[in-house]
């Protein structure tokens, strides 16, 4: 420890802190030891990573279980423990020519920082000449997409859990000062025993860096490389195509989304409309995704669903206005 007086302090710090919320939240003294040895045990881990520097030579890598505009994500076993961890593994030329560094860092950063049993967990982060890699916690229950698929619609009371779990998880990186900007079902996934992670923090911001002074961002593209609106969108009119019975609206969606699921394009089904308009956003788009997604669990598909995104962003500018939002 002589080593590394600066973690020493930090530690005591931190400890000193967690013993003065627990005191003045008057929690019970063997409740508070409890905490403190959870601590001191998360402490002991973080200075044994700051001894040894991990390397992609420390895993095993395994099966490729994902794809991205970056690189990839694919099983991995790390070579001492046996543990098996999901590495997603970024080009680090593909992420300086598409400007997207902050967009990375905001997403290492974040997962450092943000300790939540709703969140996916980083547990280690290293470098080489060619690629970033992040090893994070694996989930084997797939994703909210794939169940909805499956089964369409969910119970009033398998809603409710799923909303519930992810509403704890928006919340805990709100905490933090960070909105996520891309909640939807595909992000959702479940662990072995069916509770729900957050994922996916690719497109996250932190909402009080002086790095970020504004959301207007131009090529802030929502989605799997969805392309933006025109500058003229809030002057789009309603399209003209004809209206669907509920069950041709669903039977449509349980098609396209079979598409979707595994498509570059991706779908602005989930965007708010002050994100689709370019007017600045905040933490409340987050929650607007939510809804929708509440929405497709009950119903079957999204609330703006249409046979073409230029179409579904009609529905949701013009949604706003008819309901007197705008």
């Amino acid at each position: 420890f002589r080593h590394h007086p600066d973690l020493i302090s930090l530690s005591t710090f931190r400890r000193w802190m967690l013993e003065r919320k627990l005191q003045d939240a008057e929690v019970p003294a063997e409740e508070q030891n409890n905490i403190l040895k959870h601590l001191e045990k998360k402490e002991t881990e973080y200075m044994r990573l700051q001894r040894h520097k991990m390397g992609v030579e420390d895993f095993e890598l395994l099966t490729i279980i994902g794809r991205g505009a970056f690189g990839e994500v694919r099983l991995c076993r790390e070579k001492t423990s046996k543990s098996v961890y999901a590495m997603k593994k970024l080009k680090k030329s593909e992420m300086l020519r598409r400007g997207q560094v902050e967009h990375v860092k905001a997403e290492r950063n974040l997962l450092a920082e943000v300790d939540s049993a709703y969140i996916v967990k980083l547990y280690y982060s290293f470098q080489d000449d060619e690629f970033l890699y992040l090893i994070m916690e694996y989930l084997p229950g797939g994703d909210m997409m794939t169940l909805l698929m499956r089964k369409d619609t969910l119970t009033e009371d398998e809603a409710k859990f799923y909303i519930a779990e992810t509403v704890l998880a928006i919340e805990s990186i709100h905490k933090h000062n960070y909105i996520h900007r891309d909640i939807k079902p595909d992000n959702l996934l479940l662990d072995l025993s069916g509770h729900l992670k957050l994922s996916d923090f690719g497109l996250c911001k932190p909402l009080d860096s002086s790095n970020f002074p504004n959301l207007n961002e131009p090529d802030y593209t929502p989605g799997k490389g969805a392309k933006p609106l025109p500058d003229n969108t809030s002057r789009l009119t309603n399209s003209s195509a004809p209206k669907r019975t509920q069950q041709e609206q669903l039977s449509h969606w349980q098609k396209n989304r079979r598409m979707l699921a595994y498509s570059t394009v991706g779908t602005p089904d989930y965007i708010a409309p002050e994100v689709l308009l370019k007017k600045g956003y905040g933490m409340e788009c987050d929650w607007w995704s939510l809804g929708a997604i509440m929405y497709e669990m009950l119903v079957g598909y999204p609330p703006f669903y249409s046979e073409d995104p230029m179409s579904t962003c009609r529905k949701i500018i013009h949604c706003m206005h008819d309901i007197g939002f705008t």
